[in-house]
């Protein structure tokens, strides 16, 4: 036998041992053996004493950067025994660490067990067997360590293999045969045979040969037979093994051999009935399921004309819900049949025909919905015509009718959700658009059909009809229209609310059904149950193991395994889907069978009961479907979730688009300038009626639209120039016709002041006819106090309340408003200074003179318009919002122009007068008699002033006002004094001028109201120095 890697075992002693193989020894020469390896359960692995032997030494390459014991050069013991010392250091630790440090016995640790011989006795126990074993192992093998048995080992391996040597190469070969030509030549070479070269020499070749493969032969049979030496105890304990096995085999044999016997007779007794009764039990039950088959695939044969019949009553939903339906049987159940191959294409055309239709329909549906007329109610209907004309009949369908339009409204609905035609809202916008058209011509149709002046046949086109109505009938129009499209706005909200209805419950229904599965997820993660469903399936799947033992038994183990698969895959279905998808599909598959009687039953005509069936079968499919259709089918929550966004955006858009239409209608009529044309109170009536349709509409669609009150905020801006323009052109001629003389004031002026000191800013309404006519008054009374004012003032009054009620009615207006109403209060200030202090009333209306009963006139005129500043500013204030409070600046601007204004007044009242002191006073001559002349005049022109102002000016403005005078008179008297030389000595001038003062001072103070003013006429004596 040839070991492997060229090398050949030897013997190492006599007593057959399969385990005494070693490695042999290094020698000279240049080949080297591999040593033998020990078979590991016989002998386990011993030291050798080489050092190579030593498996747990420190390895140069792989310990070559890291330190080990063996890096060290000292130890303690080597330090501790230092030959080289003289003599030994008994102190080396007490010198050191202190004499505390001696030798003490080591307690033993609380946390290491006591270990005694006993914790060891099961390991003994279990190892005693195999140290027996291992101990006749070790008396079998020789000691490896004996030199002796060594070199015996390797002279007997030289020795063999020096002897097969001897033997030609070519017997060693694996693929050796003698029928190979050329291995039978090489093994007997007849060339040594030849013929010429005799008998006698081929005799002696011939037994050469035969002598020489006799010795290789024996060579072999005695390396074989020291091997089989070696190993002779484990040959002989295979040999006795062999023997015991086939003994062991028999009796199993024979014991198989009854066992077969007694099965057999058991399979007849007790086996072959019960399998027959399961195979007949599973025949009867294939056939049951080969009906069943059968009877769906005649109800899937009956899909189309079924779906027919659903279309011709406009049932959508219930059809595609039979398409889809129709669709997964045939890709679960129906697979594969050849008779159904082409019905799935034809579903799916037959589906994107219903696609077609349904739009179709809800555009139908629209159209009809928005055009109905609008004399019946705003519910979502769609009526069907009706022959007949009985009231009663009428009112009996109406709410019928108003069920089958909403239930026809949700079909489609439903249907385009299910098919993701969520596109069709833009379908109904257009049609919305169209719709407002419609109405806005039919209104105006009516209306100008109605009234006799408008020839059609000459004006025919609508805008030219509508701008030559008059204003009351064009107004009525504006009404008509704003009622049409309130109602046309409630209809669209009710339509949309059904939509809105539709898709909000498909998204609640997908939520619940998508909060069921994770509920069903999470018990299932959580182990819920999982107890009692393993008790329930461990019976089934013992079952199903017995019944394909059985079924493998009786070589039927194809048609029962897969029954009992197919039983497991069922309830493994049965426990992932809900129920509710199957009575879903059950009613469904019901329903088309239904469906398909009654349309057999009923041919091509469509009775009365086949159209109530089916849409009793339909109608209940919305909420059917809602529940048992999967998420694929319908959008996504968030496509859902878009189209209900859409759905209110879409009533926007229709209050948007109905603005719009009457944005047309607005600047229709606005064109050739009619509404600028307006007077305050018709502009205030169209104003009311805009302001109140936009409420409603804000109030129906919950967001304000704009693009109307932009039209009329436009509007009311040329509105707004034209009546500001016409009250300043009317107030600019009635300054330019006023001579500034005080107007008597009629009660009714004064009753207007009344009602604005109670806080109404408004204009009183107009009296009758026949109510007794007042006197009027001298002067204005406000808050107590008497203004004596020109007419310009008075009309002024009612101008600004006009405006104050132009806001009120209009209060869009409020800023464009406040801003005219300031600049008609500068032009009052400017024109009237113009006139009064510049003097432009000369030439305007020809005055001779300014006076100074003008100039008070004026002044309280002014004082008047600056008493209701503030009033007009709180009433707008109230208009205005926050942010546009800045405006109000303006009459804090006109409020000082026209103190400023006053001041100037007074002011040229004190110039006059000093102009007069300086004329009279220039002439002034200390001499008798006293009075003097010049006094005279001055207190004759001092009693005119307080004459023309006294009435004018209140009575606590007239004191300051001579105040003023008579310091310029006393300014003017000291100054001619001091030209004269006349000092304050007691001497006879200054004796005359004294009497001259006096006399001055009491004319001054026997006037009205100045009896107590201090004229501090000592100032015009210079202080002596």
């Amino acid at each position: 036998m040839a070991s492997s890697h060229g090398s050949s075992p030897v013997p190492h002693s006599s007593k057959g041992s399969s385990d005494g193989f070693y490695r042999k020894g290094p020698e000279p020469s240049s080949r080297h053996y591999r040593s033998v390896c020990s078979l590991p359960d016989v002998c386990p692995k011993e030291p050798t004493g080489e050092a190579r032997g030593l498996c747990d030494g420190p390895s140069v390459v792989a310990d070559q950067h890291r330190w080990t014991i063996y890096s060290s050069k000292v130890n303690l013991p080597a330090a501790l025994n230092d030959p080289r010392l003289a003599k030994r250091e008994s102190d080396f630790f007490t010198k050191t660490w202190g004499l505390d440090f001696v030798e003490t016995e080591v307690m033993p640790s609380f946390y290491l067990p006591n270990i005694t011989k006993e914790h060891f006795t099961p390991y003994l126990q279990e190892t005693a067997q195999k140290e027996k074993i291992h101990e006749r192992c070790k008396a079998i093998c020789p000691n490896k360590d004996d030199p002796d048995s060594v070199s015996s080992i390797t002279h007997n391996h030289e020795k063999a293999r020096e002897e097969l040597e001897q033997v030609p190469k070519i017997f060693m070969k694996p693929d050796f045969a003698l029928n190979d030509p050329v291995t039978f030549n090489a093994v007997l070479p007849w060339s040594h045979f030849s013929v010429a070269s005799g008998k006698n020499r081929d005799g002696a070749s011939s037994r050469l040969l035969q002598e020489k493969l006799s010795h290789y032969l024996d060579v072999v049979e005695v390396c074989i037979a020291r091997q089989i030496s070696l190993r002779s105890e484990a040959f002989f304990h295979a040999m006795s093994s062999q023997h015991e096995l086939q003994d062991r085999l028999q009796e199993t044999a024979h014991a198989v051999s009854t066992l077969r016997g007694r099965m057999a007779s058991m399979e007849r007794v007790m086996c072959e009935g019960p399998l027959k009764a399961l195979q007949q039990t599973l025949t009867r039950s294939n056939c049951v399921r080969l009906h069943d088959k059968l009877k769906l695939m005649a109800a899937v044969h009956q899909t189309q004309p079924t779906v027919q019949l659903l279309l011709s009553t406009s049932e959508f939903v219930g059809a595609l819900e039979l398409i889809a339906t129709t669709k997964e049987v045939l890709q679960q159940e129906l697979q594969g049949i050849h008779s159904f191959r082409h019905l799935g294409s034809q579903l799916c055309e037959m589906e994107r025909l219903i696609d077609k239709m349904m739009v179709a329909d809800f555009t139908t549906y629209a159209k009809s919905d928005l055009n109905r007329p609008f004399e019946e109610d705003s519910q979502v209907l769609e009526k069907v015509g009706q022959t007949s004309a009985q009231g009663w009949f009428l009112a009996s369908l109406k709410n019928h009718n108003n069920a089958r339009g909403k239930d026809r409204l949700q079909s489609l609905v439903f249907g385009l959700l299910r098919q993701r035609k969520l596109d069709f809202l833009d379908i109904y916008s257009d049609e919305i658009i169209q719709a407002a058209k419609g109405i806005v011509r039919q209104c105006v149709l009516r209306t100008v059909s109605q009234i006799d002046e408008i020839d059609t046949d000459v004006v025919m086109k609508l805008p030219d009809q509508m701008r030559l109505m008059a204003f009351c009938q064009w107004f009525e129009l504006l009404q008509d229209i704003f009622e049409h499209f309130i109602l046309f706005l409630k209809r669209i909200k009710a339509t949309l609310s059904v939509v809105r209805a539709v898709v909000l419950e498909v998204l609640d229904s997908s939520q619940r059904s998508r909060q069921m599965a994770e509920g069903r997820e999470r018990a299932g993660a959580g182990g819920g149950g999982g107890g009692d469903q393993g008790e329930e399936e461990e019976p089934l799947d013992g079952n199903l193991r017995v019944g394909s033992e059985l079924a493998y038994l009786t070589h039927e183990g194809l048609f029962i395994s897969d029954a009992m698969n197919e039983a497991e895959q069922q309830q493994q279905q049965q426990q992932q889907q809900p129920e509710v998808r199957s009575t879903t599909t059950q009613a469904l598959t019901q329903t088309r069978r239904d469906v398909c009687g009654s349309d057999s039953a009923s041919a091509t005509t469509e009775s009365s009961s086949s159209r109530e069936h089916t849409s009793n079968t339909t109608s209940t499919l919305p909420g059917v479907l809602a529940t048992g259709l999967s998420e694929d089918v319908m959008p996504s929550d968030l496509e859902l979730g878009r189209v209900a966004n859409n759905v209110q955006e879409l009533l926007y858009t229709a209050s948007d688009v109905s603005h719009d239409r009457c944005v047309k209608v607005l600047i229709t009529r606005a064109k050739d300038g009619s509404l600028e044309r307006l007077s305050s109170a018709e502009f205030v009536r169209l104003s009311q009626a805009v302001e109140a349709f936009v409420k409603d509409t804000e109030e129906l669609c919950g967001r304000r639209s704009v693009s109307l009150r932009g039209a009329l905020q436009s509007q009311a801006n040329r509105f707004v120039h034209r009546f500001h323009e016409e009250r300043k052109t009317k107030l600019s001629l009635l300054l330019d016709n006023e001579r500034w003389k005080q107007a008597e004031v009629p009660a009714e002026f004064q009753d207007l002041v009344n009602s604005i000191a109670d806080g109404r800013i408004t204009l009183p309404d107009r009296k009758p006819s026949g109510t007794e006519e007042r006197k009027p008054s001298d002067y204005l009374t406000v808050d107590g106090q008497r203004y004596a004012v020109v007419g310009t003032v008075l009309l002024l009054i009612r101008i600004f309340l006009e405006y104050c009620q132009c806001v009120n009615d209009i209060p869009s207006i409020a800023t464009d408003m406040l801003t005219r109403l300031s600049d008609l209060l500068k032009h009052f200030n400017s024109r009237s200074c113009q006139l009064v202090l510049g003097a432009g009333a000369l030439q305007v209306v020809g005055l001779k003179t300014i006076t100074t009963k003008n100039l008070a006139l004026v002044s309280r005129c002014l004082q008047l318009v600056v008493h209701y500043i503030p009033i007009i500013r709180a009433h707008f204030e109230t208009k205005l919002q926050p942010k546009q409070y800045s405006v109000l600046r303006h009459f804090d601007h006109i409020t000082k122009d026209y103190n400023d204004h006053i001041a100037e007044i007074s002011a040229k009242l004190v110039a006059i007068m000093d102009s007069l002191f300086e004329k009279v006073l220039s002439k002034y001559e200390v001499k008798a008699p006293m009075p003097s002349a010049c006094f005279r005049n001055i207190c004759k022109q001092m009693a005119k002033m307080h004459e023309a102002i006294s009435d004018l000016l209140p009575e606590e403005q007239t004191p300051m006002l001579f105040l003023k005078i008579n310091a310029s008179f006393r300014m003017h008297l000291k100054r001619q004094l001091a030209k004269l030389g006349v000092i304050n000595d007691g001497g006879p001038q200054h004796g005359l001028v004294v009497v001259d003062v006096a006399f001055y001072t009491e004319n001054v103070q026997v006037l009205r109201s100045l009896e107590r003013l201090d004229l501090n006429m000592a100032a015009i004596w210079e202080q002596k120095r």
